[in-house]
Parts: C-alpha cells; structure tokens; sequence
C-alpha cells in the first residue's frame, strides 16, 4: 500500500501546484472514517482508496481528483456526508465524490436493474464532469484486481461480466487503453479460464522457443529506420491473452493461424515522419493485405490517432506495427487525462486555446449517450441501447458537405439520420447513398456519403425499430412510438366507452372516470379511457364501476348473452360501429395477417389485451377461437376519407402454369393494374405447375378484385383467389 508521504510526493511530482495539505488531510480522513473496516482480502478497507489514488496519480489527474479517490467510499461505506465532505475539503471535491457514490440505498428490482441504474447515474455524473468516470474506472480496476479475494464464483462472475458489458468500453472510450486491457484480462480470467489457460500456456512454448524474439525484431526495425535517417523509439510487446482470443472468435481460426501476435509500436517526431517511417518499412517488408488502418487521417471517437500496418518483418515474421508522433502516444496511453481540461501551471489554469484542445468530436459520444439516456423508458432500455452502441465495429460516413460521423458498424441511413439530428431522424422519408437513392433499410459502409430526404409530413415509424442499430436512433423511435400509442389508446378507447355508455343510456363524462380511477389503480380519467383502448380493461367493467346501477339494470335483463356469438349475427355497418379513423397500424389497431383486411371489406374487432384492437374479416376462420367471449368483439367500420389513398397489404394464393415468361406475365399484370408486389413466396412446385403466395399493395379492396379478374384472363394463370 502507498504511504501518505509517497502519494504527496507523486503528485508534487506532476503538479507542482497540488495542495500538499489537502492531500494530507484527505489521506487521513480516509484512514480515519473506514476504521478497522476490512476488505474481502483481509486488508484494511482503505488500502483500496490509497490504491485508487494512486493509479490517478499514475495518470497524472488533478489535485481535486486524487482527493476524490481517497474519499470516494466515504459517503457509502461510513457515516461521513456529502455536506461533511464539501465543508472539509470544498464543493468541487463534494461533486466529484457524489458522482462516483453507488446507489445502495436504492430499492431495486433486480441486479440487472441496479447495474442499469447505477450505469444511468453515472453517465449523469459524467455530463457535469468526466473526472467522475476516471474516478470510477480506477476504483473497477482496483476492485478487479482483487476479485478473486471473493469466495461466492456466482459473485465473480456477476462483476466480471459487468465490468466486460459496461466498464471495458467506458475505458476504451476514453482512450486509457493499459487500463482498458487489464480490466478485459482479469474478467476473461473469471469468465473462460480454460481458454486463457490455453493461450497463456501457448504463449509461454513460443516464448521459450523463440527465445528474446521481441529484442531481435525490435532492433532490425530501428536499425532500418535509422538507415532511413528517421529517429525513432522503437518498442515491442506480446498481445494479451484476451485480445488473442477475441481475434480467434472473430476471425473463426485457431491459435496456430495467429501469425501476428506480437505488436511494436515506433514512436516519431513529426506527423510527416509517421508516414516517411511507414514508407520505409513497406519498401523494405511485404505488407499484409488488409491490416493497414490511418487512424491519424481518421482519428478514433476517443482521440486516439496512429497508423496501424502489418507487414512480413524481420525473421519473416508476421508483426503488427503501430506508428504515431509522441503526443499521439501520450493520449494512446492515458487518454482523456493526456489532454487534460483541468491541468494547472502553478496556480493558473490554462484554457482549452493554451492546451491545444478542442473537446467536441472527443466527447460526442458522450453527448450521444445523455441523448439515450432522455429517450431511454427505462434503466434497462439504456444499458441495452448503450451497451449496443460501444461494442459495434464503427463505420466512417460523410455528409454532402463533407462532415465526418462515426458510425456502428450496420448502421442504416435512419441510424445516420438521428445521429446529424433528432429532428432529421424523426422527418427521415428517402435516403441517397453515394448518390443513389436506396431503402431506409441499406446498411452503410466505410467511406459512404449520405444524404437524408425529409419531409415535415413525415413521422417515425415503428418498423424502424427492427433494422436500426445505434441506441439514439431506437430510444427516439420507442419514445414516438409510445406517445403516439398512447394517444391511439385514449381515442380508441373513447370511442368503446362512448357507444357502451349510450347502449347503457349514461353518459360517459370526464366527472365520472375520474372519480372512479383509483379503484383501477389509474390517476385520472384519460387513463382510464387509454386502459380501455388497450385491452387491460373493459367497457362494460368500466360502466358498473362509474354507475352501479347499471349492473342491476343488465342483471333484470339477464345479463349478457350467455350464448356463441355468431359471425352472421354481427353487423358492422350499423350505425353503432367504431369507424377505424386516425389510427395508425402497429399501434392501437392492427390488421390480422391470417385475413389481410382491406377497405371495402365486412369486418370486425378483436380487443387484444396490450395491444389494442385487432382488424379481421368478417368471415375469418379465426374469429370462431373468439366465440365465447362476447367481451372481447367490437363493431369496426372503414372510415373512407381516413383511408383514402393509403396502401393495404392484400393476400391471395396463384397458380401458374410452369412455362417461361409466366412470372413475367404474371406480375405485369399486377403492375399495370395499379397494385405492387410486396412479397412473393413459392409453396408447390412441378413439372406443369408452380402455387405461390403473393402479397399485394393496394389502396381497396375493389382495387384487389380488379388486379385478380385480371389475372384470371391470362392464359398462364391456372387459377387466383385471395388467401
């Protein structure tokens, strides 16, 4: 464990300036307010925050921010305050400390909803001041280090999965890649001993057999860089076990297929010499096709910037070198705290134009992650989206003026739309890539130019939400999706208390749900009527509660039909349907795909609890599964002013003759006729004849029966009808 006096010196070493006495008494404080609490390993409890300070001072971080590594358990773990801590040691520090405190006290559900919650406030703390992840980051690392002090395995595991899922790609985000790299070891560690007992165990038979193959590799390159006259610090290493093992899984080949599992790094003095020392090594070594990346031409998210290459070196190994300027190398190492914000001369802080930084590409991922955070419904929803995000391979996609933006790997145009701006997202109707006009589905590749077509008709739509990657883009979809749900349900149910209150002859008065909302459990009246809407209660149940009486006028009558309700007994052009206007599809209603509804058609409403109201065909097969439940039927009718002009999906099942051009035939009759063949399937096929499935857009049911009569004229139709 660090000593006091060896803490204050590291520090002083750095930052001249540090507070030399706020340190001491921040160290003592800690020693003092755990006590003789213990660690899992036996130690005293606040050997962990010395230990967590003390990798911040290996990082170089700010006086304020050390202090917050010996204090950051305090407020948990013992009965010291955030106002105690602000009145000792200021409020800068009372911040920091508070940011990084976990949520104990919280009443969670669940483990997982703990880490999303935790996860959530801690992107919070972020927003106001990064130093409160490094602070984090250190304390993981810290505690990581001795997990294996923890007896429970189920424990182990729990944490080192978390810390795979959340806390690896926070420190890959932030550029502090040893960190980054020890954290993946110990949890691969937990997580799949076996294989890294494997790749260790290997590693140490090539070592043995290669003997000093590093030293000798290293000293050929810098001896042909210094021919080349380029002064150059040369350095080399094995990969980790874990690195290894992630290319072995994702390239699907086995460790005697890994011929690059050494790397060397050559450190330069200029930009310009980065690519004279590239030059030299590709002239004299065969490069490996694929393996070259310029991460200086385009930086990574964190910052980071260097070139990547791999060649055919020295011994006719297979290496992979990486190049970079020495200030490319300080931020490789310690990221975030490389450039730092809140690094001090003496006594003044320098601003942002005196270090060289420029902090708005570098922090945009945090900004998108506050933006998932706002849309996110729930802590779930955002360590879902979040967790998606900093996993994804990225892309590089430029808008028409030029402007850079990185991309998840298999992001769409939707995906790109939301990420220049909700707005753009939300308006999204067409998309050209590279020119081309392509689907909102198209997933985008390196290099592409997007440009994204809006119209302020336009809304979000829920398919979006089955072919987008990137969590801004979903949690903004779900967000629309949910309020304009919600407002289907209030007008769908309005509509079913309407016409059951009127058969009733009461009145269905804002006065009346409301005063019975409690008694579902519901604060107010519109909730009731969206409840209604969506299936989790119904009209009738809603009525007896609102007037009581009218349970005892439907028992003198004999209550509700005890009998099958028949499909013949419904008539949905009565006066008393719903008619079906305003509401969009995949929302509060939706059209059965066992019938395919279409306008023009007879039909009726199935309430579907969750989802609403389900449209089928008058003569549906399946309504009879609904026959006893008289509760659950609602009279629908096609509003035509509210449809006019939409497409509906129609079905119908084709046989053709099996000769050439009868496909053909087939759907240019379609096609001229007005309709468009959305999907087609082949369910049969012989020697004379093929059936197929087709699905139609039409904009009614008329229009359907037209394209079909012409079908049934053409000498290669056999026969059609719809399915």
């Amino acid at each position: 464990m660090m000593r006091q006096y060896e803490l204050v010196e590291r520090v002083k070493a750095y930052e001249p300036g540090a507070d030399e006495d706020a340190l001491n008494r921040a160290y003592v404080f800690t020693v003092k307010a755990h006590g003789n609490q213990k660690r899992a390993s036996g130690d005293p409890y606040f050997s962990h925050p010395v230990e967590v300070a003390g990798l911040l001072s290996d990082k170089r971080l700010d006086c304020a921010s050390i202090i917050t590594g010996l204090l950051h358990d305090t407020v948990e773990d013992t009965d010291v305050t955030v106002k105690d801590i602000s009145a000792t040691f200021g409020e800068e520090v009372a911040a920091l400390v508070d940011g990084v405190t976990k949520l104990s006290q919280l009443e969670l559900q669940s483990d997982r909803t703990k880490q999303a919650e935790n996860f959530r406030k801690l992107v919070l703390a972020m927003s106001q001041d990064i130093r409160v992840l490094i602070v984090k980051l250190a304390d993981r690392l810290h505690n990581m280090r001795t997990l294996h002090f923890i007896k429970a395995p189920e424990k182990r595991r729990r944490i080192a999965r978390e810390t795979m899922d959340i806390y690896v790609p926070l420190t890959e985000r932030i550029g502090i890649r040893d960190w980054q790299e020890e954290l993946e070891d110990i949890a691969f560690q937990e997580l799949n001993p076996d294989a890294r007992a494997s790749i260790v165990a290997r590693l140490e038979f090539l070592q043995e057999a290669g003997g000093d193959v590093i030293k000798r590799v290293q000293a050929a390159l810098e001896k042909d860089l210094e021919k080349a006259g380029i002064t150059a610090d040369v350095s080399g290493r094995q990969k980790r076990p874990y690195s290894i093992w992630r290319k072995m899984q994702r390239q699907n080949i086995g460790f005697e297929q890994l011929s690059d599992i050494m790397a060397f790094r050559v450190v330069v003095d200029s930009v310009e010499d980065c690519y004279k020392a590239l030059g030299t090594l590709h002239g004299k070594y065969s490069m490996v096709p694929g393996r070259f990346k310029d991460y200086i031409s385009l930086p990574k998210p964190n910052g980071y910037r260097s070139i990547h290459t791999g060649v055919i070196g020295p011994e006719n190994r297979r290496n992979e070198i990486q190049i970079r300027t020495q200030d490319m190398h300080d931020i490789a190492e310690l990221g975030v705290a490389a450039h730092w914000r809140y690094k001090e001369t003496g006594s003044q802080r320098l601003s942002d134009e005196e270090l060289g930084l420029t902090e708005g590409k570098q922090y945009r991922w945090l900004r998108e992650l506050l933006e998932i955070l706002d849309n996110a419904s729930s802590p779930e929803d955002f360590l879902e989206h979040t967790k998606m995000e900093m996993f994804a391979d990225q892309v590089f996609i430029f808008t028409p003026k030029g402007d850079l933006h990185a991309m998840p790997r298999g992001s769409t145009p939707v995906d790109f739309a939301y990420a220049v701006h909700t707005d753009v997202g939300n308006r999204c109707t067409a998309a050209r890539v590279n020119g081309r006009l392509v689907p909102l589905r198209t997933q985008l590749r390196n290099g592409d130019q997007v440009e994204i077509v809006t119209s302020k008709a336009q809304t979000p739509s829920p398919a979006w939400e089955t072919f987008v990657v990137t969590g801004k883009a979903r949690a903004c979809i779900r967000r629309f999706v949910r309020s304009v749900q919600r407002e289907q349900y209030v007008r769908l149910g309005k509509e079913i208390l309407e016409r059951t209150f009127k058969a009733a002859a009461y009145d269905a008065t804002e006065k009346a749900l409301k005063g019975i909302a409690a008694r579902f459990e519901l604060e107010t009246a519109e909730d009731i009527l969206a409840a209604v809407g969506e299936g989790r209660l119904t009209a009738r149940e809603v009525l007896f509660a609102a007037y009581p009486g009218a349970k005892e006028k439907d028992k003198e009558k004999g209550g509700p039909p005890k009998r099958r309700v028949s499909v013949g007994q419904i008539d949905p052009t009565a006066g008393g349907a719903i008619p079906i206007r305003g509401l969009i599809p995949h929302m509060a209603i939706h059209f059965a795909k066992c019938c395919h509804p279409l306008p023009g058609d007879r039909i009726i409403g199935i309430v579907t609890t969750g989802k609403g109201v389900t449209i089928h065909n008058i003569d549906c097969a399946t309504l009879e599964n609904f026959s006893d439940m008289p509760e659950r039927w609602l009279d629908v009718s096609w509003d035509a002013d509210a449809v006019d002009g939409t497409a509906f999906t129609g079905r119908s099942r084709a046989v053709l003759i099996n000769e050439p051009g009868a496909l053909a035939e087939f759907t240019g009759v379609i096609g001229r006729d007005g309709g468009n063949i959305s999907n087609l399937k082949f369910t049969s096929r012989s020697e004379d004849f093929f059936e197929m499935l087709i699905d139609i857009e039409v904009t009614d049911a008329k229009q359907l029966n037209n394209v079909l009569a012409a079908l049934r004229a053409s000498k290669y139709v056999n026969s059609v009808e719809r399915a």
